[in-house]
């Protein structure tokens, strides 16, 4: 039994779309940018001229960056639900869980991915089934490589949340966010889950894996990030 999301219409068109996407970006480097409070300790206009993936709401610090990222990543139902609408007016390509189409119009540059939270995995290949790995994070590293990056840096991924509970339990936020780079990031009534280092660190190790194994690699350039997966460097020192 197929599921229903492979016979979805704008599925489909996804499924069309990304062979064009695959190893469009061969040997080059990219950044991944998390969305941590080390990002204000980051110099950011660096990146102008990089790839960079964007995540959730990554699109409140555009103004202030004077760019936006070549890609954005969501796939979480409720970050998506209550930002549809600035994401659908972002031009950038945008990969969007399949869950969540429902908050979301079709549009030539957006990507809607089967994304799972079961049978943890690598997906080589978009078109199919991809593990979320609870994180986007994972779910950008696995687009990254789909696209043939060779080499991608993480920053603004911490790893610690000062906010502590049941792993993935839906909260609504009480005032300033403290987990995120702007104080309004999840701000008062925003509804988040809280989230799941422990399944974020094994899907890092699968990836790690995966990218050395492919001749690739993955480093760590987040300021005083927590997470101790991959090589770490210097940000500074990668201009």
């Amino acid at each position: 039994q197929m599921p229903e999301a492979y016979l979805h219409p704008w599925r489909r068109d996804t499924i069309r779309k990304l062979p064009a996407l695959r190893d469009s970006h061969k040997g080059e480097r990219c950044f991944i940018i998390g969305n941590g409070p080390s990002l204000n300790r980051t110099n950011l206009k660096k990146l102008k001229n990089e790839f960079t993936f964007g995540l959730n709401r990554i699109f409140m610090m555009f103004p202030e960056l004077g760019f936006q990222t070549s890609y954005l990543v969501s796939i979480n139902d409720l970050v998506i639900q209550q930002s549809a609408e600035e994401m659908q007016a972002l031009q950038i390509p945008r990969f969007f869980a399949w869950r969540s189409h429902c908050w979301l119009q079709p549009d030539e540059n957006q990507y809607f991915l089967y994304t799972t939270y079961t049978e943890p995995g690598f997906a080589l290949d978009l078109t199919g089934r991809v593990w979320e790995g609870a994180t986007v994070t994972y779910v950008a590293l696995q687009t990254a490589f789909y696209l043939g990056f060779n080499e991608v840096i993480l920053i603004g991924v911490d790893h610690s949340f000062v906010s502590k509970g049941k792993p993935n339990t839906t909260v609504v936020s009480e005032g300033d966010d403290p987990n995120h780079f702007n104080p309004g990031y999840f701000g008062k009534g925003f509804r988040w889950q809280l989230p799941d280092l422990e399944t974020s660190e094994m899907a890092y190790k699968i990836a790690r894996d995966t990218y050395e194994k492919h001749g690739r690699r993955v480093i760590d350039a987040t300021v005083g990030g927590k997470l101790t997966v991959f090589p770490k460097t210097d940000y500074d020192k990668l201009f």
